[in-house]
């Protein structure tokens, strides 16, 4: 399987993006291999804005047809923003990972966490 690994992001071993959109921003999600690999996605559970989050600790859960998944914060901060439209329509992430399937917008509180770039990743995953 070769997945899709765009290069303006950075990701985590865990399978999580993230990426810069400046201003103190941070867009995350899960990668095209997670979702590929989860399958069918019924189920998403989100913080709300405000919640803090903590470096690579769950701050919500993926659920397939297959599995549930903890997501894993890719840095420290707040929850600034929701897409509350993949709670409603999970599929979006499967059908659109790396748009508009994302999952929160954070405001990290210091600098990342260990982030791999693009060729890291693709290496960590096998392609």
């Amino acid at each position: 399987m070769t997945s899709n690994v765009p290069a303006d992001r950075k990701y985590t071993k865990d399978h999580e993006w993230a990426k810069d959109e400046g201003a103190g921003r941070v867009r995350v999600g899960i990668t095209d291999f997670a979702q590929h690999s989860l399958t069918d996605i019924v189920f998403v559970e989100l913080p709300k804005v405000g919640a803090k989050l903590k470096h690579g600790k769950p701050f919500g859960v993926v659920e397939s047809v297959k599995s549930a998944s903890d997501l894993y914060a890719p840095m420290s901060g707040e929850v600034v923003e929701v897409n509350k439209a993949v709670i409603d329509a999970p599929e979006t992430v499967n059908s659109d990972p790396y748009g508009k399937g994302w999952m929160i917008v954070v405001k990290p509180a210091g600098a990342p966490g260990h982030l791999m770039d693009p060729a890291a990743y693709q290496k960590h995953i096998g392609d």
